[in-house]
């Protein structure tokens, strides 16, 4: 052991009289004050990557629905939130289940968790390892409801990821870090959750899509994200926070959690130069986007390796992972299913690769370096059996996270109140004016007024109040579409209609001209 001490006895806890009362004796003498601060710490890290999933949605989507996506991600933090106090950490958790698939609710409301031991380490309470996991689960949360991009309902989705998250994530965490879970007494190899958090968001982002379907496709000309500034302030937000979320993952500060952030730098660097040449390639100009996708992946990749693999396989790792994820943003168009943030290929195809890579890469002597856990590496170290497990465990995860996903959103788009998809006439107008009734942005609120309240420039002036409609949906094209007319059609006269409401004061003013044209002739 590198410390003096090993932890509170393992029937000890502080929650039962007869394992420790605070009230008589300290409870902080069992656990390493070092190892909690650091933890507290790593917590708020990994809470921060939530603002910056919504900073990395709101920049990837369009202008009039980048607000809805900072919402639902925010949103989807309090639904966890309840949802893990409530019965999620128990679910997970609960050391009393030994079903092996999922937790029971011994540990409902936090109950039985205050001193005992953490699952995680000796050296940390229950109660910290709790808060800990919270921001796990809130994180894989706010990656999933990428799925809702610019078509979907909000509310829908927060019913949505209160059940994915009881049916989902929970059972498959408690498969690979309970203490009862198949995949952890089978030896499967997942350091900070490449199967409950990156395959998991993966693969129920790509079902709700399918299930939400696909936009628009006639508003799709000329798609690209609208600010890139915030993509880029989104993934910074990321990359800050993910060094809590795999260095927390040693749960102490120890050797371990330093070679984790090593490992998880390395390899978000590596899988952005690869992103950036690739793409390179065909524009022959480079791409900040390109960067932001690399190193998420990156990250990604590095969820479940960073605590098993050396230096040096991480920066291959890292390579491998920008390449496959890049031609991963390929498969959303041939299986025809609208992944409009490439959350499959970001996160459900980089944590394969990253579980991929445990069963070739493992090392023992990576493992111990956090003083407590003697664990076998993989191929490296001749432990052929390494790999099938890895595959086993990958391929249970993508199904099981797939079909609960599916069938769940399929189940509430059936509820009356509840259909997951926004009217068409919502889809054009944007998430953020039908959802939420504000902007990301406030010119566009001062657009609309400007064309709700100014006359038409043909029309005198009257003591009447006239309140022209003006374009409702902020370009004139989208307005034509919800009437039916191909965009900017001619009547018989040569009159260019802009469908309901439309620019009608431009329209008004050239008619105006022509009328003097034809006078003065």
């Amino acid at each position: 052991m590198s410390y003096s001490w090993v932890g509170a006895p393992t029937v000890f806890n502080g929650t039962l009289p007869e394992g420790g009362d605070s009230s008589t004796e300290n409870l902080n003498q069992w656990y390493q004050s070092g190892d909690q601060a650091y933890i507290i710490i790593a917590s708020a890290m990994v809470l921060v990557m939530i603002p910056g999933l919504g900073f990395l949605y709101s920049g990837l989507a369009r202008r009039k629905s980048a607000l809805s996506m900072i919402w639902a991600c925010m949103a989807s933090c309090s639904v966890i939130t309840f949802q893990w106090y409530f019965w999620g950490y128990s679910l997970a958790f609960s050391d009393y289940a030994t079903n092996g698939f999922i937790g029971d609710l011994e540990k409902f409301g936090l109950m039985k968790t205050l001193g005992a031991p953490s699952p995680g380490s000796p050296l940390i309470p229950e109660l910290l390892y709790a808060f800990y996991q919270l921001q796990f689960c809130a994180v894989t949360a706010a990656i999933v409801v990428g799925a809702v991009a610019e078509r979907g309902r909000l509310i829908p989705m927060m019913v949505f990821i209160f059940f994915w998250a009881t049916l989902v994530y929970c059972p498959i965490a408690c498969w690979v870090w309970g203490a009862h879970g198949w995949a952890y007494k089978w030896g499967v190899l997942d350091y900070a959750g490449g199967g409950p958090v990156e395959i998991g968001s993966g693969m129920s982002a790509l079902a709700y899509s399918m299930i939400l379907g696909r936009r628009q496709e006639k508003m799709m000309l000329n798609f690209r994200p609208h600010n890139v500034s915030l993509i880029t302030l989104g993934t910074v937000f990321l990359w800050f926070g993910w060094l809590g979320f795999n260095g927390g993952s040693a749960f102490g500060a120890n050797l371990r959690a330093t070679m984790a952030c090593w490992n998880s730098n390395l390899t978000a660097m590596f899988g952005s130069i690869a992103w950036v040449l690739l793409d390179w390639r065909l524009a022959r100009k480079w791409s900040m986007v390109g960067w932001c996708s690399g190193t998420i992946s990156g990250l990604v990749a590095a969820t479940p390796a960073s605590g098993f693999i050396t230096p040096w396989a991480s920066v291959v790792l890292g390579i491998v992972t920008g390449i496959v994820c890049n031609f991963a943003t390929k498969v959303k168009f041939w299986i025809r299913i609208d992944d409009a943030m490439d959350v499959f290929a970001e996160h459900g195809v980089a944590g394969m690769v990253g579980l991929f890579f445990n069963g070739i890469f493992a090392a023992s002597y990576i493992i111990g370096l956090d003083g407590v856990n003697q664990i076998d590496g993989g191929w490296i170290q001749h432990n052929w059996k390494q790999m099938y497990m890895q595959i086993a465990y990958i391929a249970a995860v993508t199904a099981y996270s797939f079909v609960v996903s599916a069938a769940i959103a399929f189940i509430i788009n059936k509820i009356p109140g509840l259909h997951l998809r926004a009217s068409e006439e919502a889809e054009l107008l944007g998430m953020d004016d039908d959802q939420l009734g504000e902007f990301a942005y406030d010119y566009v609120e001062v657009r609309r007024d400007y064309l709700a309240w100014t006359p038409a420039r043909d029309q005198p002036e009257t003591t009447e109040h006239q309140i022209p409609q003006g374009d409702r949906h902020g370009i004139p094209q989208h307005s034509q579409m919800l009437e039916g007319k191909a965009p900017s059609e001619s009547d018989s006269q040569g009159n260019e209609h802009t469908g309901i409401g439309g620019d009608r004061h431009a329209v008004a003013y050239e008619k105006a001209e022509r009328e003097q044209r034809t006078l003065d002739g």
